[in-house]
């Protein structure tokens, strides 16, 4: 079977992955602090990528986009980069969460925890096969601790519980070339709450 041609991306945390796999050849851009600078780098490093293996967008079998949870903004904006890329070539969407990312890195049974601020996390659990057997949810401190005691943590941030730090590029790869043909098609922002400038909306339209 003929390795799929794709570029996928991830703006969902304070980091940029960009991966452009071409018959197997893989090129790889990262950088580790690139909150404030996706939607001026995300194109430049997609360009960069797929000059490197050789690939123009109309080769590619399909693109990738991790949905979240994460950065409101920096989900948004890979999204809609890959719908982008996909309006123009018809080629297929391949949505992965931030959760798939982290949870490729494990080897057996794992919890992923990405931090969401004001002392809480997102939290989603994986079974040894990669199919989630504890649902994403809002979890604080207590919630993950206890979490902890069950599960090896995965994360790209410091967490204050022990738990493996995750390749985030690794992940991506694996992610992207492990989905199945059930995994392709409309993709879209995945939250688990809403953000604060929404919350602090819905709280002065209930005063």
């Amino acid at each position: 079977m003929r390795l799929k041609n794709y570029l996928a991306v991830d703006t969902s945390g304070k980091y940029l992955t960009v991966i452009a796999c071409k018959g197997g050849v893989r090129k790889t851009v990262f950088e580790e602090d690139g909150a404030l600078q996706h939607s001026v780098r995300l194109m430049s490093a997609a360009e960069e990528a797929l000059d490197n293996v050789g690939l123009t967008p109309a080769e590619c079998d399909f693109f990738c986009a991790v949905t979240g949870p994460g950065s409101f903004t920096g989900i948004r904006i890979g999204v809609s980069a890959v719908k982008g890329f996909c309006a123009a070539t018809g080629k297929p969407a391949l949505g992965r969460t931030s959760f798939d990312v982290l949870a490729y890195n494990a080897e057996g049974k794992a919890l992923a925890a990405i931090p969401a601020g004001r002392g809480h996390y997102y939290v989603c659990g994986f079974a040894e096969d990669k199919s989630v057997c504890l649902a994403p949810e809002y979890a604080d401190e207590a919630r993950l601790e206890a979490l902890s005691r069950e599960f090896g943590v995965y994360a790209f941030e410091e967490l204050p519980v022990p738990y493996t730090k995750a390749d985030v590029a690794l992940g991506l790869m694996r992610a992207a070339e492990g989905a199945d043909e059930k995994d392709f098609g409309q993709i879209g922002a995945f939250y688990l709450k809403k953000s604060q400038a929404e919350e602090e909306r819905l709280a002065r339209g209930s005063d």
